[in-house]
C-alpha cells in the first residue's frame, strides 16, 4: 500500500469512530439528548434525537467499513453543518472559549469527511472490494460531500429556530 492509502484509511476509520461514538452516546441518553435538542431550538426534539442517533450510527459504520463511503462523508458534512449553524458558530473558533462549543471541531470533522470523499476510501474498504470506490471519489465525491451543506440547510429550515424566536 502507498502512504496515502494508509493515511486515508486511518482518517476514514477515525472519523467513523468519532461519529459512531456520538451516535452511541445519543442513543444511550435519548431522553437527555431530546431535552437538549429542544433547549437549543429544534422542533420535535425527540424525533430529532432519534434521527441524530440513528444517523450518526449509520454514518460511523459506513466510514469504518468503507461502504458507500462518499455518502457517509455526505452525512458527516450534513451533521457538522447543522451543529455549526445551530450551536457552534455562536461560541467562536476555539473549543475552550466555552466548553465543548467552539466550531474548530465540527469544521475539522466536516473537512476531513470532504477529503475522504474526494480521495476515496482506500483499498481496505468494502467500496474497494466491490469496485465502486473509483466511481464515487474525485469530483463526484467532492460534489456529494459538499451537498451535505444543502441537506443541512434543508433540515435547519424545516426543524430549527434560534432559541428565543
Amino acid at each position: 500500500m502507498e502512504p496515502i492509502e494508509v493515511v486515508i484509511t486511518v482518517l476514514r476509520v477515525w472519523v467513523g469512530v468519532v461519529m459512531l461514538a456520538h451516535g452511541v452516546n445519543h442513543a444511550r441518553k435519548l431522553a437527555g439528548t431530546a431535552k437538549w435538542f429542544g433547549s437549543v431550538g429544534f422542533k420535535a426534539p425527540r424525533r430529532q434525537a432519534q434521527v441524530s442517533a440513528f444517523g450518526e450510527l449509520a454514518i460511523g459504520l459506513s466510514l469504518i467499513l468503507g461502504v458507500l463511503t462518499t455518502f457517509g462523508a455526505f452525512g458527516v458534512v450534513a451533521v457538522m453543518t447543522v451543529a455549526f449553524w445551530s450551536i457552534h458558530r455562536f461560541a467562536g473558533f476555539f473549543v475552550f472559549h466555552r466548553p465543548d462549543e467552539g466550531y474548530e471541531y465540527v469544521v475539522t470533522l466536516a473537512l476531513a469527511a470532504v477529503v475522504v470523499a474526494t480521495v476515496g476510501p482506500g483499498p481496505l474498504s468494502i467500496d474497494a472490494v466491490l469496485g465502486v470506490a473509483d466511481e464515487l471519489d474525485g469530483w463526484t465525491g467532492l460534489a456529494v460531500a459538499v451537498g451535505g451543506v444543502l441537506a443541512a440547510a434543508g433540515q435547519l429550515s424545516l426543524t430549527w429556530r434560534e432559541p428565543g424566536d
